[in-house]
């Protein structure tokens, strides 16, 4: 005797960013019926303001999927979009937008949310940066019932991964977004099944992961060497670790950089030097001091240029021993 089919289930997923495709696309290539897909409203971006939309609204146009495209999923027009649909769950992944307890109650099975961290740890709008910043050697990503509540509902699966020491936000979100995508539908197939457990966070040891802001980028030189590692590597790809370096010629204005590659060195040189000073500029070696071991930059750029690698840069630069990074 051979047993049932799984079920099917009726699915509405809501998501915005670049980490929500492969868990569209994934569920669109499932047995289970996505009825649509809510996204943000597009946004004028570039020089020309254009209009442009996303690579996750471009998927769901080329495979048929009708979108939505609410200012507020919340306010009636979104609920009645919803409730038009009959879906029985919904699917979020970095949509944008909190989902209010009436839009989760007209579905039967109510919502489930992709995160990028293992909750309770980074709650949030910006966890995998905020890990990589903090120098987490590990991460996942949690599946979780929705709630009102940021990032607080019951855990229903869970993935881990190591951070590579010099991975980049970007780099380690489109790998989580790719080890997220299978766990969602097996969250799925558990609730359709009725196997799903369920797991409550443990609310002392929430941590808070806060939206990124441009100032954020901003390096302190006083930090470590490593912690301003993490966050050049945090701030990729927005909103990019920033400094100025001040040419110790005078008349020289400064000159803002943004920093895409560095590595930390254990460097005795910067115990006596104050926090950003320039201790090698020569060949490719273009090496700061920082509050604690030295900083070695890789690639860099000038805002309105392309990224270029250190030795690219000190043949169109006069930087010198004893200039200054602030």
């Amino acid at each position: 005797m051979t047993s049932p089919e799984p079920r099917s289930a009726r699915i509405i997923m809501l998501g915005t960013g670049d980490f929500a495709l492969p868990t569209f696309e994934r569920l669109a290539e499932s047995r289970h019926g996505v009825l649509a897909l809510v996204t943000q409203p597009d946004r004028p971006q570039g020089r020309k303001q254009e209009l442009i939309p996303s690579p996750i609204k471009l998927s769901a146009v080329g495979r048929g999927i009708p979108v939505l495209q609410p200012e507020d999923v919340n306010a009636a027009e979104g609920l009645a979009l919803i409730r038009r649909l009959d879906a029985e769950l919904l699917v979020t992944a970095a949509y944008g937008q909190i989902l209010s307890a009436k839009l989760l109650g007209l579905t039967a099975m109510g919502g489930i949310n992709l995160h990028g961290s293992i909750l309770p740890a980074y709650r949030g709008a910006a966890p995998v940066a905020r890990a990589i910043q903090n120098g987490e050697e590990e991460t996942g990503v949690t599946v979780i019932r929705m709630t009102p509540q940021i990032d607080a509902g019951g855990m229903i699966a869970v993935a881990s991964t190591r951070i590579g020491p010099d991975e980049t936000a970007g780099e380690l979100e489109d790998r989580l977004a790719s080890l997220g995508a299978p766990l969602i539908l097996q969250a799925i197939d558990d609730l359709v099944a009725g196997r799903a457990r369920v797991t409550s966070q443990d609310p002392t040891a929430v941590t808070k992961a806060p939206k990124l802001r441009k100032e954020d980028g901003l390096i302190r030189w006083a930090l470590s060497a490593q912690a301003i590692h993490n966050l050049v590597r945090a701030m990729q790809p927005w909103p990019l670790a920033t400094a100025e370096w001040t040419p110790s010629v005078p008349g020289r204005s400064p000159i803002r950089l943004i920093l895409h590659r560095t590595t930390p060195l254990e460097d005795p040189r910067a115990a006596t030097a104050r926090p950003g000073t320039v201790l090698e500029a020569h060949a490719d070696r273009l090496v700061v001091s920082t509050g604690n071991n030295s900083l070695q930059i890789l690639v860099l750029q000038v805002p309105g240029k392309k990224p270029v690698a250190a030795a690219d840069f000190l043949r169109g630069y006069r930087v010198a021993p004893g200039d200054l990074f602030t």
